[in-house]
């Protein structure tokens, strides 16, 4: 049987924000943090999703030769 208080495994940070999570606890400081993380997460979407987008034109463009 193996002993619990034994387990020094660090345990993993929960998610900074949870979509659908309640927000009725939050403060307003909490609240704008939060909508930062997700504006920048929203950027960091767009923003790979162009390079995929460049990337299947180039393909499409020496494809079409």
């Amino acid at each position: 049987m193996t002993n619990p208080f034994l387990d020094d495994r660090p345990r993993p940070k929960p998610p900074a924000h949870e979509v659908g999570q309640d927000l009725s606890t939050l403060s307003l400081a909490e609240i704008d943090e939060r909508v930062e993380l997700l504006e920048a997460e929203i950027r960091r979407l767009k923003e790979a999703r162009a390079r995929k987008d460049a990337s299947r034109s180039a393909a499409d463009a020496v494809f079409k030769l």
